[in-house]
């Protein structure tokens, strides 16, 4: 529902779900620019909106505020005097690992953007930059500062995990590694809260809807539907019924009443995978879906009220899809309060052995045969591996494996990694430089597809146009500076 508008530079009536700050306690907040007229700008918004503010115009005033009071936020300017925005970070978040911290600067690259999250910002705002965008901002932050407070009060996955929740879920995608962990304490701190939208980001392969279950099977919507949905199956012509349901004679095929999926989903859990390649008209629509809680069948003149929770999964850049006007901006502001990255498994080896033994049990179980042994040059040899596919690349071949396999033990020769361990050894043994060994991998998808930009693509986990923007930055051209 839409509330009554609220006084903003330019009166824009937002949503009161998307001011989630609105109805909570006071929040502190620092902010550190040398511009005065920003300053005075910013602080005289913020206590409107609620906020206590602290000024500062130096980083050395702002550490002595911060040494005294106790701020939540802190709104950094990345161009300051005595000390550059992106070192006062670090510094920053050693010694104040709870404070959120948001960067403003007028003169960010994607780079400056990618180093200020690896340092632990939690947004990046571009000058200049309208009032809503702030707020966007302070919304997620506020949100991940409940979540992260209600992490505290959570014990290890093992006694979050119940046995209802292990039924309902592939326990292979659930790694031991401390990257895995991590993103299963943040599924669980998301289904405490019913209502957040969450955006889940990772390569093909990774268990982005396992995840998604694990939020919802954790939150108090576990007793009503989870209904998963491939945005990229769907027929365009039927994407409004689908998603609203239509009633009879609505159109030509329409022969009798049907649900769409937020009717199905209510009360429940509406997963939305490939989120991406939703086309643009459709997002508008679900957008006022989303913030009215209402829908309206195809052919119906009564809207019906839907409470339907939204889980978002991606594998591609929806950030570069904005900049390039294939995604909704509003949209996109709409499904990722609360973001979770889940980590591709090159990244994270230790969880290969015990997804090896899982396998290896669940496919002995399900052909009825004897759980066999490995020879022990397996392990070493798939964690050097790449996997493209990820967790459910390592399950496909552990499955080959045991069809090829002649006795009760397998062995190397049982494990067909495409035949490019090789290439891959020699991306770890060359050198770490990440430009090198980006190019490398861009040209050894390429030949992988047969030189097909939208396989290669799909291989490295990324949209043909990311694929494209690398390949001019690397210089790399289909049919030139790749070796055969």
């Amino acid at each position: 529902m839409v509330k009554p508008p609220l006084i903003l530079a330019q009166e824009d009536i937002l949503n009161r779900n998307d001011l989630y700050y609105m109805e909570k306690p006071q929040l502190s907040i620092l902010i550190l620019d040398d511009d005065p007229g920003i300053v005075k700008k910013l602080s005289h918004y913020l206590k409107n909106k609620g906020f206590i503010t602290y000024n500062a115009d130096k980083p050395s005033q702002a550490l002595k505020i911060l040494e005294k009071e106790r701020i939540d936020i802190c709104l950094l300017d990345i161009m300051l005097p005595e000390m550059n925005g992106l070192t006062l970070l670090k510094k920053l978040k050693q010694k104040w690992s709870d404070l959120e911290v948001i960067l403003i600067s007028g003169h960010g690259t994607m780079d400056t953007v990618i180093e200020a999250m690896h340092f632990g910002a939690l947004d990046f705002l571009r000058k200049p930059f309208n009032f809503q965008d702030l707020d966007f901002a302070l919304a997620r932050s506020e949100r991940y500062l409940a979540l992260q407070n209600k992490l505290h009060h959570v014990e290890s996955h093992y006694s979050l995990i119940t046995r209802e929740l292990e039924n309902s879920i592939e326990k292979e995608f659930i790694g031991n590694s401390p990257k895995m962990r991590k993103v299963l304490e943040l599924a669980v701190a998301a289904g405490q809260d019913n209502d957040i939208a969450v955006l889940i980001k990772g390569e093909n392969g990774t268990g982005k809807e396992i995840i998604a279950r694990i939020i919802h099977f954790t939150s108090n919507r576990n007793k009503n539907p989870f209904f998963p949905v491939n945005s990229t199956a769907i027929p365009d012509s039927l994407l409004e019924s689908e998603f609203f349901g239509h009633r009879k004679g609505a159109f030509t095929d329409a022969r009798e009443d049907k649900s769409g999926f937020f009717e199905l989903a209510d009360g429940g859990t509406l997963f939305l995978d490939e989120i991406a390649d939703m086309p643009v008209h459709l997002q508008s629509k679900l957008l006022r879906a989303l913030e009215e809680k209402k829908v309206r069948p195809l052919g119906s003149e009564k809207i019906l009220e839907v409470d339907t929770r939204i889980i978002s999964a991606t594998n591609r850049d929806i950030e570069g899809m904005i900049l390039e006007e294939k995604f909704r901006k509003d949209f996109y502001h709409r499904i990722n309060t609360f973001i979770i990255n889940i980590p591709p498994l090159r990244e994270r080896p230790e969880d290969i052995e015990p997804l090896l033994r899982h396998f290896i049990k669940y496919f002995a179980k399900r052909k009825k045969v004897g759980e066999p042994k490995f020879d022990g040059e397996i392990l070493d040899r798939l964690r050097n591996y790449h996997f493209p596919g990820n967790v459910r690349e390592l399950k496909n071949i552990i499955e080959r494996a045991f069809i090829i396999s002649k006795n009760n033990r397998l062995r190397i020769s049982d494990f067909l990694l495409n035949d490019r361990l090789g290439k891959e050894n020699q991306i770890q043994e060359r050198n770490l430089n990440l430009d090198d060994n980006e190019k490398l991998l861009i040209q050894e998808a390429l030949k992988k597809s047969n030189f097909n930009q939208n396989n290669a693509a799909k291989y490295l986990g990324l949209s043909r146009d990311a694929l494209i923007r690398r390949m001019r930055k690397f210089k790399i051209s289909i049919g030139k500076d790749i070796d055969p």
